[in-house]
């Protein structure tokens, strides 16, 4: 559904064309975010196995975190002068990506799944910091500070897919329930 996105006002120094350019932007962000944290919970909630409990206790300061840049990102959009659309119905109608697909699993195949979803979201990021770098260094520097958490964050998850030889077992999966499947059987 398109939105308009060229608020009336907005923070000094700023047009509104810019700023409604920045929203967009935003907007997206706050769509992958909000997808995020939902999806993480649905692994905390559906992880089994051997590592269960590392992954389901890592997985909490990662929710509590995303759902704080979710925050900020809302409260950019709304000083600008737009209108952040967190509903269900905005997420599922803005996204461009497909849902979560793995349930109930294996914690390794979790992690697998969802080192494949930080990469999108960090590519997707990193395109967004581009967009707006000329355009407003406030929003430039929320997304970057975003950029170094959820890279951190994929760290984390790498870090159990990882071989000694620094080999991730994710290596050349373009599905999550490639990634989840490599994962398992390594």
């Amino acid at each position: 559904m398109a939105r308009e996105v060229t608020p009336r006002y907005t923070v000094p120094g700023l047009t509104v064309e810019d700023a409604g350019s920045l929203i967009e932007v935003l907007q997206e962000r706050l769509h992958s975010l909000n997808d995020l944290h939902l999806t993480l919970k649905h692994v905390h909630w559906n992880v089994v196995g051997p590592h269960f409990i590392a992954v389901h206790e890592m997985l909490d300061p990662q929710v509590d975190r995303v759902r704080a840049m979710a925050d900020d990102v809302a409260e950019r959009i709304a000083a600008l002068g737009g209108v952040a659309h967190g509903t269900p119905g905005a997420l599922v109608d803005g996204r461009t990506w497909k849902d979560y697909s793995v349930g109930r699993a294996d914690a390794i195949a979790h992690l697998g799944a969802l080192d494949l979803v930080y990469t999108g979201l960090i590519e997707d990021l990193r395109a967004a910091v581009k967009k707006v770098g000329d355009i407003d260094p406030a929003t430039e520097d929320l997304l970057i500070e975003q950029l170094r958490d959820l890279e951190q964050f994929q760290w984390f998850i790498r870090a159990h897919l990882e071989t000694a030889g620094g080999t991730l077992a994710t290596a050349g999966a373009t599905t999550e329930k490639d990634a989840a499947k490599q994962s398992v059987s390594r």
